[in-house]
């Protein structure tokens, strides 16, 4: 098994605080505990764009959609809080959206320290459902990050190249789609903050993820 950390790099923590998010997970154990999800669900972890898209399951009928994203999340807080998010609901596939805060969290966040924390809950997943799909959606065009987008794009093409060396992922590429001709990011798809999605911006995702998910059992 792949070491956890790789060799020579520090033991990945937060930025936030142990409380951080401790309210959402709350929330979380309280719906489950009112009604409990069905298992093999396609389960969505990770940041505010999973988080705002509430009516995430309209976009794809015919499938079991589970959503534990919380909004401001980083890489290391799903890594944090993981026994709460994945594994009670058996999934039967995890799509993971984070990465955009590490980021943004700040300046010193350097694209080699993103894509630790990202192979550390891989394998932490791996581990622990070794035959379930993991799929990555890739890090998005923010226009009010864009400052950031170099740091995206490396950290997007650095995750893709990872993957591309495991069975049973993929990497959901909406990326491009959210770019003008301009090579600038489509301010439309995006409501008044320009960080957060609008439906227009959920329907050029719905298209592009759709392909990925898993069928049947």
């Amino acid at each position: 098994m792949p070491p956890l950390v790789e060799e020579g790099k520090a033991p990945v923590l937060s930025f936030h605080s142990g409380k951080a998010f401790y309210k959402d997970i709350q929330d979380f154990k309280a719906a489950d505990s009112v009604k409990m999800p069905p298992a093999n669900a396609i389960l969505l972890i990770g940041s505010s764009s999973f988080t705002y898209w509430r009516d995430v399951s309209a976009y794809f009928p015919g499938y079991t959609i589970l959503n534990r994203g919380f909004g401001g999340s980083t890489l290391p807080d799903l890594i944090r809080y993981q026994d709460f998010i994945i594994y009670p609901y058996k999934p039967k596939q995890v799509l993971i959206y984070c990465g955009e805060n590490d980021f943004a969290s700040s300046d010193s966040v350097d694209v080699t320290t993103v894509v630790n924390r990202f192979k550390q809950l891989f394998w932490d997943i791996r581990v622990r459902l070794p035959k379930v799909p993991i799929s990555y959606v890739a890090m998005k065009p923010s226009p009010s990050r864009y400052r950031l987008l170099p740091k995206y794009i490396e950290g997007n093409r650095q995750i893709r190249t990872f993957l591309a060396t495991q069975k049973l992922t993929s990497f959901i590429d909406v990326f491009p789609a959210m770019l003008g001709p301009d090579g600038r990011p489509i301010g439309k798809l995006f409501t008044a903050d320009s960080l957060h999605m609008n439906a227009e911006g959920y329907a050029i995702w719905q298209k592009i993820i759709r392909p990925y998910l898993k069928k049947g059992n």
